[in-house]
């Protein structure tokens, strides 16, 4: 039998009182209290099978809009914006931060459509936040490049990333938590960030199953004290209403959509725009934000169906804040939300 154990980083303090740390089974992360990673039955499965939506997908030739974001990026204003997929960059009183970039294409992800700059556009960042490591999230060209134009840069990662982020960027600081730990900005930060629990799974290699943990971030801004929180990828699970009962209603959640079909190889790693809806609704967040849709192919369902349904959900009313979806680079204001 494995042996069960449990880890934080004993440098950071755990905000959730109790919480003993992330239990590992042998070598690997569990999600709560179980091991998952899709099995070889259901990806076969899953090659072998016909989507029966397979016509209406061939179809579907749907890409988010793209705008120029240069203009946003080269400003100082506290902005939002989106990169595409789970990129986003977010500036917050003359600090920027940027979760999971991903920038180029690479051998089975091909962006669908353009980045919307350069990547060579993307300098003064202070904060690279990376949720987990598979490769739509972790891109390896993406984080030399950055680290070599933004000597500044400094990497938030979770427990187990830190040898992998190592060789690719040597010289990257690189700080690890575990779920429900803040990290250490040190003086003078204009925020805080939080490491908190997803429900997901990881696997770059042959032999490195759940070695690296995977999460979503919370980030408070000192000033105002407004919630911005990014889910990374994750099912559905008891997570979101443990995060809303630390942290209260959320100000601003940053939710993936898509990569939900077939049920039976995704329901354990991805929320459909239902429950996307749901853990918003859960969280109490004032405004949701819309990713993980659009920008690379990973699924079965048609590439404008995550947007289109949870446009009407939320024209149903039953999403309890607003729905922004922006254009790819497009600057949202979201300290102007109420």
């Amino acid at each position: 039998m494995a042996s069960v154990s449990y880890l934080n980083n004993p440098a950071l303090p755990t905000v959730r009182p109790g919480y003993p740390g992330n239990k590992r089974i042998g070598n690997q992360f569990a999600n709560g209290d179980a091991l998952y990673a899709p099995t070889a039955a259901d990806v076969l499965k899953w090659q072998l099978a016909t989507n029966p939506q397979k016509e209406e997908k061939k179809r579907d030739h749907w890409v988010p809009r793209v705008v120029d974001a240069a203009g946003a990026l080269a400003g100082t204003d506290d902005v939002l914006l989106w990169l595409g997929h789970a990129s986003f960059v977010l500036r917050i009183a003359g600090q920027t931060l940027l979760f999971d970039p991903v920038l180029f294409s690479s051998f089975g992800l091909r962006r669908r459509h353009p980045l919307p700059c350069r990547p060579e556009d993307l300098v003064g960042i202070d904060w690279l936040l990376l949720s987990h490591g598979h490769r739509d999230h972790l891109d390896e060209a993406s984080v030399k490049l950055l680290a070599q134009q933004n000597p500044q840069l400094r990497a938030l990662t979770p427990l187990g990333m830190g040898p992998l982020l190592r060789s690719m960027a040597p010289s990257l600081p690189v700080q690890e938590a575990g779920w429900w730990q803040q990290y250490d900005l040190g003086p003078g930060a204009p925020f805080e960030v939080y490491y908190l629990p997803a429900s997901h799974w990881h696997r770059r290699g042959l032999f490195d199953v759940n070695t690296v943990l995977w999460g979503s971030f919370l980030i408070k801004v000192t000033a105002t004290d407004k919630l911005i929180y990014f889910a990374g990828d994750t099912s559905f699970g008891n997570h979101f209403e443990q995060i809303e009962r630390q942290f209260g209603p959320l100000d601003v959640v940053l939710m993936p959509i898509g990569a939900y079909k077939p049920p039976y190889m995704m329901t354990k790693s991805h929320v459909n725009p239902h429950e996307a809806a749901k853990a918003a609704n859960v969280l109490r967040a004032g405004h949701l934000v819309p990713m993980h849709y659009g920008t690379f192919d990973l699924s079965d369902e048609p590439a404008a169906e995550p947007l289109r349904q949870l446009t009407e959900i939320a024209a149903g009313g039953m999403l309890r804040g607003e729905l922004h979806a922006p254009a790819v680079g497009e600057a949202l204001p979201w300290q102007d939300w109420e």
